[in-house]
Order: C-alpha cells, then sequence, then structure tokens
C-alpha cells in the first residue's frame, strides 16, 4: 500500500509540474505567434520554425532537470532509444499545428503527455491563442480551463459534428450523397481535444499521426469518458520503437464502438 500512496504522490507532484511547464510553454509560443519567424521543412513536409524549437527546449530543460530518471520523446528532439527502457517517459509536442502557427490562425496547441508502460497517466494539451487549457490524470476524469469535461453521449452520425479526412468520414455516409463535415483543425490534438468537451462528436486521425500528436490527446478524451483507438478497436500503445500510427478514432463510448463495428464489417482495404 505504502508504494501505491507514493506513487499517488508522485504522480500529484509530476501533475503540477506539466500544468505549470505547458502554461510556460504556451506563454512562450504565444509570445512569438504571428511574428517574423525563421522556419524549414524536415523531412520530406513537416514545416518546423524556431518557435518549435525555443518551445521544445524550454519544456525538455523544466521537464527534464525535474524528472532525470523519466525518458523523453519529442518531435523537435532526436529520438534517444534509451526511452525504451523507461518506465515513465515524457511524450512531447512543443506546437502541433505548425502550418496553422505559421499562418496566424489559432488552431495549434502545446500537448505533452506522461505514458506509463505504454499508456498516458498525464496529459495537458494547451491552445494559447483561444486561452484553452485541457487537463487530464488517469481515473481523475478531464478538464477543460478548470471545469469538467465529458464527451457526447449517443450513436448518431451528424456529419457537421464530425472531423477528420473526407474520403474516411464519407464511408459512414449510408448513401453517396455528399457530406459536410467540421472545418478542418490544423493541431490533430486539438482536433481529438474537441471531441473531450463535446465540440465534435467524432473525430478522425489520418493513417500518418505519431505519438507526439495522440498521447495527451488520448488520454483527455478517454477521461471525458470518450474512447480513442485505432479503427479496429485496438487500443494505441506509446513510447515503442515504431512512432507512427495508422488510421485512428476518437467518441463518446457508444458513438466509437458504432464507427469501430462500421468498419469492421466494411474494412478500409
Amino acid at each position: 500500500m505504502a508504494d501505491a500512496d507514493t506513487d499517488d504522490g508522485i504522480l500529484a507532484r509530476d501533475a503540477a509540474l506539466l500544468a505549470e511547464t505547458v502554461r510556460e510553454a504556451g506563454a512562450l509560443a504565444l509570445s512569438l505567434f504571428r511574428t517574423e519567424l525563421k522556419n524549414w521543412i524536415k523531412g520530406a513536409s513537416s514545416p518546423v520554425s524556431e518557435a518549435d524549437i525555443a518551445v521544445n527546449d524550454l519544456l525538455e530543460q523544466r521537464l527534464r532537470s525535474a524528472t532525470p530518471d523519466y525518458g523523453w520523446l519529442s518531435e523537435e528532439s532526436a529520438d534517444d532509444q534509451a526511452r525504451l527502457g523507461k518506465r515513465l517517459v515524457w511524450i512531447v509536442d512543443p506546437i502541433d499545428g505548425t502550418r496553422s502557427y505559421l499562418a496566424g490562425r489559432e488552431d495549434w496547441c502545446v500537448s505533452v503527455a506522461l505514458v506509463e508502460n505504454a499508456s498516458p497517466v498525464l496529459a495537458a494539451v494547451f491552445a494559447p491563442a483561444t486561452a484553452e487549457f485541457f487537463f487530464a490524470a488517469r481515473g481523475q476524469g478531464t478538464t477543460r480551463n478548470g471545469i469538467a469535461v465529458r464527451a457526447t453521449a449517443g450513436t448518431d452520425f451528424d456529419f457537421p459534428r464530425m472531423a477528420g479526412p473526407k474520403p474516411l468520414l464519407q464511408r459512414l455516409s449510408p448513401s453517396a450523397q455528399e457530406i459536410t463535415l467540421h472545418p478542418r483543425i490544423g493541431s490533430l490534438a486539438l482536433r481529438l481535444c474537441r471531441v473531450a468537451h463535446g465540440a465534435l462528436d467524432a473525430a478522425f486521425a489520418g493513417g500518418n499521426s505519431h505519438d507526439w500528436d495522440l498521447a495527451a490527446a488520448n488520454l483527455i478524451v478517454q477521461e471525458a469518458d470518450g474512447k480513442m483507438t485505432a479503427l479496429s478497436g485496438d487500443a494505441i500503445e506509446y513510447n515503442r520503437r515504431e512512432l507512427a500510427h495508422g488510421v485512428l478514432v476518437a467518441a463518446g463510448h457508444d458513438r466509437h464502438a458504432r464507427i469501430v463495428e462500421h468498419f469492421r464489417n466494411r474494412p478500409l482495404h
């Protein structure tokens, strides 16, 4: 029992550290927002800016100095495979939605999760341009700006309240008629979090998302009485060697079950 108490104490300490650090990181990102920034393309087509790097440096300095034994995985840091041997790992996207950020749009966020043995236990997603701070701790629910939130109930498909790749959502339509979806949200983490507070009924991720896009939003949806899984219904595992994920869906429990069942009967391939 002492171990559980100790773990609870450590988790509470880490929760306070996470909330404070992500707020600070969001303030830094906001201070650089809509300013002249150097930016470049990483890999095939991913934009990155000096703001991404500055926010990453702040997060890494604060979180790693306070928890030196934890692993670290960030979109903007070289991948240190030592993380694979760690029980607890920070998974970080300093600015999720960099394209939106650089275009001066507000649909971007700072996204950080603490993952234990492949599952997130703490999560913070901060969208400073719209002053929205999502926070979740395993077993303790999800809040948005300190107020508890829940995913919407029901099983109906109201397409203007659903977001994701249109060809995918078109498959949920009972006929071949044109569907109208919720306007695109540049940050995937934020798109998924919109399910947690009921702004969206369901959100999908296409086939090229990574741990840092997903881990925080996953817990935020889960703790808001929602469910986020692979389209097959399988749980998403984090801090593995392979960081990319296939098609994913987030929704309230009953709607999620209906979507998974639909694609089980009508697989993508």
